[in-house]
């Protein structure tokens, strides 16, 4: 079974098309069904994060074209502006790539931890749906565990280096004492949760969690002593915070450019530090445009970023051998399925064989005949049935050039060996 992952990233794409291609949570049902369908995969899964979106599938190697059409049709792209974006591993090197972005090997912030969260719910989900199968269960239920052993055996991990800390660091670079800073946090999810443990570790203790369902925002908030509210009221706090960092899953902008004019005036141009980490978007891009606001996206993070993957480079190459040592045990893995799969054939055909035999040595004998020689016509007969076939086709293949069969067939009944346990001639004597 063919192994085939497609799709763009955060090296391949800008941000305007990733956000386009995002898969919202409410679609996801239907994004499993119509892939199937039009790709012709046994099983899929479909990881889609603020930096790529990927889709793993389990079928026919020569899918990759009907993929990428099907799509730009699901996200209504042009399939041009998908081509020169999209990437395609096929087999070894999709393992490799699953294993590499499961380790933070091919993020933006070089080992963060929370893509393997995120691996870990596209898993789940393809499961929630039905869409994965023995295959992609094995594929993903070993790449969980070479990243386990890259985060336990290097020090890729080690130092708080993500998008969350991104943003937090260029916080400091704008304010110089964050204690004295109120911070507004969009969204409940693990990156905002991550967002606000960093945020307060860098001081500040006015916090306030906005999101869609009131008792998960009061709950983040509780953790650092703030205040959990609605979406829908952001406009009326909004003059009251200093920071804005939101990362939701919502497919349309939350915060727009007339509620922050609106909250400039009452804070007299108070600077806004704005951070949107969502794809899509939760911040209208022109808000940019406003004096006073200093508004950065996941990509205009990748300075800091950056500068924090010199510092793991070394921990990232022994991350690598393990990753390699990962790929070439999985595919050891499936070489010996394929093996179990050959000798129960072999076997089966084995026991056919048998059976034939034993039931004509049981005719004979109920018709009155020398058991002995019944006996000796059974092993005779049993014998020559089964070495017929292989026989013809080892000839075959040294007529034709082949002669690794005839090493593969002394190789496989250690004829050597017997060889040289037999008794010479004067041995015998």
């Amino acid at each position: 079974m063919a192994l085939v992952t497609l799709g763009i990233n955060h090296r391949t794409a800008p941000l305007e098309l990733r956000e386009r291609v995002a898969f919202t949570p409410d679609r996801m049902g239907d994004a499993f069904a119509e892939l199937r369908a039009a790709s012709g995969a046994s099983e899929a899964a479909i990881l889609s994060t603020c930096n790529r979106t990927e889709l793993y599938l389990a079928g026919d190697d020569d899918c990759a074209p009907l993929v990428l059409r099907w799509l730009a049709g699901f996200h209504d792209v042009d399939v041009a502006d998908l081509e020169q974006s999209f990437y395609v591993h096929r087999d070894g090197d999709a393992v490799r790539h699953m294993m590499r972005v499961a380790a933070g090997l091919d993020s933006m912030v070089l080992g963060e931890p929370q893509i393997l969260g995120q691996l870990k719910d596209a898993y789940a989900l393809a499961r929630e749906n039905q869409a994965s199968g023995s295959f992609l269960s094995r594929l993903f239920e070993h790449t969980f565990s070479v990243a386990k052993r890259v985060r336990t055996q290097t020090a890729i991990g080690e130092n708080p280096v993500s998008v969350a800390y991104a943003a937090v660091s260029m916080a400091q670079h704008i304010f110089s004492d964050l204690s004295r800073n109120r911070a507004l946090l969009i969204g409940a999810g693990k990156t905002i949760e991550l967002v606000a443990r960093h945020l307060a570790d860098a001081g500040v203790t006015e916090f306030l969690v906005a999101n869609r369902t009131l008792e998960r925002a009061q709950n983040l908030g509780a953790q650092y002593g703030g205040q959990g509210i609605l979406l829908s009221d952001i406009p009326a706090h909004l003059a009251e915070v200093d920071i804005v960092i939101s990362s939701t899953a919502s497919p349309l902008p939350i915060l727009g450019k007339g509620a922050v004019e609106r909250a400039l005036k009452v804070r007299k141009h108070k600077p806004y530090f704005m951070v949107d980490i969502a794809v899509p978007r939760d911040i209208e891009p022109e808000v940019a445009s406003l004096d006073d606001v200093y508004l950065y996206t996941v990509d205009d993070l990748r300075q800091v970023i950056e500068e924090n993957i010199r510092s793991r480079e070394g921990a990232a190459r022994e991350a690598e051998n393990l990753v390699a040592a990962g790929v070439q045990d999985f595919q050891n893995q499936l070489r010996a399925l394929d093996a179990v799969s050959t000798l129960k054939q072999f076997r089966r055909r084995a026991e056919i064989l048998r059976d034939l035999e034993t039931e004509k040595a049981l005719r004979a004998l109920r018709n009155g005949g020398d058991p002995e020689t019944i006996l000796r016509s059974l092993a005779r007969g049993l014998t020559n049935k089964l070495l017929h076939e292989p026989s013809v086709q080892v000839r075959k293949a040294t007529t034709e050039g082949r002669p690794e069969v005839t090493e593969w067939l002394r190789e496989l009944h250690q004829l050597d060996a017997l060889e040289a346990d037999e008794p010479t001639p004067t041995e015998k004597l």
